[in-house]
């Protein structure tokens, strides 16, 4: 019987003061997905318009975000502490305009509050006082959660982002496998987790094409405004460098530029990737 892993977006909305948190979440999303993604066949993928939008002209900054990233994202993670953020023309910061256009999806939200203490000549009295009104609004629309210490969060988060996978996200392996009958599985390529995630993202790109630069800084794997690999990671580059090969190797994309770097999705790999997403949404 084969499994197929299910990619679940997770968004990363947030002011700049709360760094610290943004780097929790990624890691907490990390530490699930090694412990749980092959058993649950789900991957979580940490995103941000800091890692996942690209300049774009003739639009609102947010909107171009929105677009970008926002709409993609099936679960939204927002955060404070002393700052709302700035305002974006339509709303009283992005978070908050991220935040809104999410819930209005009738996608899950998962908001935050940092009561940890802080400098009081550090605080912005303007951006501190529309906080505080906007999470009074918060508290009048739902359940938020509130932390005092980066270790508070880690484990309210670590256990709440448990919870809301199940809620929300599991898939069990008998329904996500009882569509592919035997007869049927010589259409699914026998390829790797990263490769499935490639094809598929590439599938939804509207050029179908896969861009891999080799950098100073390591190797830069994107498509479908979506990064892969983590930069400097050896061990994990040779994991996405391997995907590609294997996708090219089947003839699921093709080099385009003769240099390795630009590829480009086959018609076989639409219907490969087809029938991978057809069997994850059964």
């Amino acid at each position: 019987m084969t499994y197929y892993a299910t990619v679940t977006n997770v968004m990363i909305a947030c002011p700049s003061d709360v760094a610290t948190e943004r780097q929790v979440i990624i890691d907490v999303i990390q530490e699930w997905n090694s412990i749980n993604s092959e058993d649950r066949q789900i991957v979580l993928m940490p995103i941000s318009w800091q890692t996942h939008s690209s300049p774009k002209m003739g639009e609102r900054a947010q909107e171009v975000i929105n677009k970008q990233v926002l709409e993609h994202c099936d679960l939204l993670v927002a955060l404070f502490w002393t700052r709302l953020g700035s305002p974006t023309g339509n709303s009283r910061s992005g978070t908050v305009e991220e935040i809104e256009k999410h819930l209005d999806s009738g996608k899950p939200t998962m908001i935050y509050f940092s009561s940890a203490p802080v400098r009081p000549d550090s605080v912005d009295d303007k951006q501190y006082k529309i906080l505080q009104e906007f999470r009074q609004e918060c508290e009048q629309r739902g359940l938020i959660e509130k932390y005092e210490s980066i270790s508070e969060f880690r484990d309210k988060f670590t256990r709440q982002l448990a919870q809301t996978v199940i809620r929300y996200f599991s898939v069990e392996k008998e329904a996500l496998t009882s569509f592919i009958q035997p007869s049927e599985e010589k259409a699914f390529p026998n390829l790797s987790d990263e490769a499935k995630q490639l094809l598929i993202e590439a599938s939804l790109d509207s050029h179908g094409t896969i861009l891999k630069i080799e950098a100073m800084d390591g190797m830069h794997i994107s498509t479908h405004s979506t990064q892969f690999g983590e930069k400097g990671n050896a061990r994990a580059e040779a994991k996405w460098k391997a995907a590609i090969s294997q996708l090219v190797n089947l003839n699921l994309i093709e080099d385009r530029g003769y240099k390795g770097e630009v590829f480009a999705i086959t018609d076989e790999g639409y219907r490969i990737a087809d029938l991978l997403k057809t069997a994850l949404a059964k």
